[in-house]
């Protein structure tokens, strides 16, 4: 098995968070921080991982600050998982995966999970990306530019 490759140097928005959440694990967990689990019994229930990988998967996302852990909500000796600010940073991330997961990766009419807006309970308007002034924008739009001197992404 390759050994894992640390990103944490590059100059790529794509590539350094990916020491943090560059499994499908991490992005699960988050997605259901989200949703509102904040115990490792809930995580472990609705995940199905083994618990040395969900410790492990915690861990990390604790140390590179997307969780924190605070003593249990209901006074019992356990902690907590909660979203940091680094953490609810990654909401548009997840919404644009789950926007693109709907396109790409269901029929039609084949039923799933929406994420709606809880004060309409409308589904959510599509993410895009738009320039500064207004204009939508598509990849053909955009380039990558290094910073001076540095020849690399």
């Amino acid at each position: 098995m390759a050994k894992r490759v640390s990103h944490k140097d590059s100059l790529c928005g794509v590539a350094r968070p990916l020491d943090a959440i560059g499994d499908w694990w991490s992005l699960l967990i988050v997605r259901d921080a989200f949703d509102g689990l904040r115990r490792f019994g809930e995580f472990q229930k609705s995940l199905g991982l083994a618990k040395n990988i969900l410790s492990a998967r915690l861990r990390n996302l604790v140390a590179h600050g997307i969780l924190d852990t605070v003593p249990a909500s209901d006074g019992s000796p356990y902690q907590e998982y909660v979203l940091t600010q680094k953490g609810l940073g990654l909401f548009p991330l997840l919404v644009a995966l789950r926007q693109w997961g709907e396109d790409f990766f269901f029929q039609p009419d084949e039923p799933h999970v929406m994420l709606v807006d809880r004060k309409t309970n409308q589904p959510v308007r599509r993410l895009e990306l738009r320039a500064q002034d207004g204009r939508m924008l598509m990849a053909e739009d955009t380039v990558v530019v290094a910073p001076p001197e540095s020849g690399s992404r």
